[in-house]
């Protein structure tokens, strides 16, 4: 009885015990092999001159294949016969295509997003609301950095089909403000002091040059629009600058910049 029970033993393990252990080891060295693998991918892209948004979403797109091959061919060393499980991977591949419709859109998206380019990682971009810079392009999502350095996550199925704001493309950026002077105010002279202003500023670009002119003669004020180009990096710098740059250079040059005035009737 000893005998066949040992005897039992030894057929289990022969029977199980066997391709688990070869199943176990085929799936550490299969992980170890992609791990250099993408590594060594990852080298030969940075050597190369392939564009960075490119490079990542490839190597993703690998990394997932080699280990959806490794996963394959661990469960066939337990002994499932491929043409069954290629049958049993087509019909969950249905089912999963059928629940996840949006997820298939989102990786046509990214493919669509790493062919047409509408942008790369580091450009200012808005789309679906959201405004930031792009960190990284995966397969499925894009993900921004917005001005409040939040981790904004937008999927690509979206970005794809929607209308995408590519701030950076162009190099440039104009930054609209609007200040409004005294109806008694020399507009030569204010005009001159705000371009002086914005050329004594090292982030404002000489081309395109900036401008100064009269947008609106409103109720109380003569409007001018104050209109400095720099780089997509530096405009909130140059925003802010323009802003706190025309109040000083205003005052200095004593050009009244009017307010709202409250008048009470007594009766």
């Amino acid at each position: 009885m000893e005998n066949l029970s040992m005897e039992a033993i030894m057929g289990y393990v022969e029977t199980y015990g066997v391709p688990l252990l070869k199943a176990i080891l085929i799936y550490i060295v299969g992980a170890w092999v992609i791990k250099k693998i993408i590594k060594a991918v990852r080298k030969m892209f940075a050597k190369g001159t392939y564009d960075e948004s490119l490079q990542k979403f490839l190597v993703n797109l690998i990394s997932w294949a080699l280990k959806i091959f490794l996963i394959i061919t661990v469960i066939s060393t337990l002994g499932v016969e491929t043409t069954s499980l290629a049958a049993v991977i087509a019909a969950a591949g249905l089912a999963v295509g059928l629940a996840l419709q949006g997820s298939l859109s989102n990786f046509a998206g990214g493919v669509l997003i790493m062919i047409f380019k509408p942008y790369k990682i580091g450009d200012l971009i808005e789309a679906q609301g959201v405004l930031g810079s792009v960190k990284e392009i995966e397969i499925f999502t894009t993900k921004l950095i917005t001005p409040q350095n939040k981790l904004a996550i937008v999927p690509n199925g979206a970005l794809a089909n929607g209308n995408i704001i590519n701030y950076t493309a162009e190099g440039t950026m104009r930054v609209d403000t609007v200040v409004g002077v005294d109806y008694g105010s020399n507009i030569k002279k204010t005009k001159e002091v705000l371009l002086e202003m914005l050329k004594a500023n090292p982030k404002v670009l000489e081309d395109p040059a900036p401008s100064v002119n009269v947008e609106e003669l409103a109720d109380s004020s003569v409007n001018l629009a104050v209109r400095p180009y720099c780089k997509p990096e530096d405009y909130w710098d140059v925003y802010f600058a323009t802003i706190e740059g025309t109040k000083e250079a205003l005052d200095k040059a004593g050009i009244e910049i009017p307010y709202p005035h409250e008048v009470q009737i007594n009766k």
